[in-house]
């Protein structure tokens, strides 16, 4: 798998993109609506292929029938840095190799945009919600290529969780990416360090 996006969870879409368009001061591109899980977004574009997302439950349809990814049903607290993605060629062959929880596929559709994401029935992934949301898209499509640059590259992207050693363990076997560390610490948290056009940001 590669590490595909960053996700900022909020508890409605404007403070989620407020979170991001304050700590690295640069715009983010109105997303879109999600079948399925009932959530909207917004985007930026990042250097290297990534992107980074804002997203939230979407106040404007009903409530979906099931859980709603990235834990989103039970955010509380100040919109923040909470979840993120990693892309796979073959969705069924990574679930086969993938810690307990990580979900089982759903077509998911945004617009005319459509892919696979792996979502537990729970709507949370392993080691609470830091384990990466597998996510499949279409040969040659990927959102990043449909935004607009903006000159934001990440620089380091940190997971802390009180079982660190074990996430680390279990990541390495799946994931190479130099810009991604595992510390262990009592309290879980994501850290995510940018070169901006404004010099180094973070969230």
């Amino acid at each position: 798998m590669i590490f595909d996006h960053l996700v900022v969870g909020g508890s409605d879409l404007d403070a989620a993109r407020a979170c991001v368009e304050d700590a690295l001061g640069v715009a983010m591109q109105t997303g879109g609506a999600h079948e399925v899980f009932q959530t909207h977004n917004a985007l930026m574009a990042l250097e290297d292929g990534l992107y980074l997302e804002a997203i939230a439950p979407n106040p404007a349809v009903p409530a979906p029938v099931r859980p709603r990814w990235y834990d989103l049903d039970r955010f509380s607290g100040p919109a923040r840095l909470s979840n993120w993605a990693c892309a796979v060629r073959d969705m069924d062959q990574a679930l086969a190799d993938m810690p307990e929880g990580v979900g089982a596929p759903v077509e998911v559709r945004r617009g005319d945009l459509h892919w696979r994401m792996a979502v537990s029935e729970a709507g949370t992934t392993p080691f609470d919600n830091l384990w990466p949301a597998l996510i499949e898209w279409p040969e040659g499509v990927h959102p990043a290529g449909l935004l607009t640059p903006t000159g934001v590259r990440l620089r380091r992207f940190t997971i802390v969780h009180p079982h660190g050693t074990d996430m680390s363990q279990a990541l390495s076997h799946h994931l190479t990416d130099d810009r991604v560390a595992v510390e262990t610490a009592d309290t879980p948290a994501l850290h995510a360090v940018f070169d901006t056009p404004h010099g180094e940001r973070s969230l």
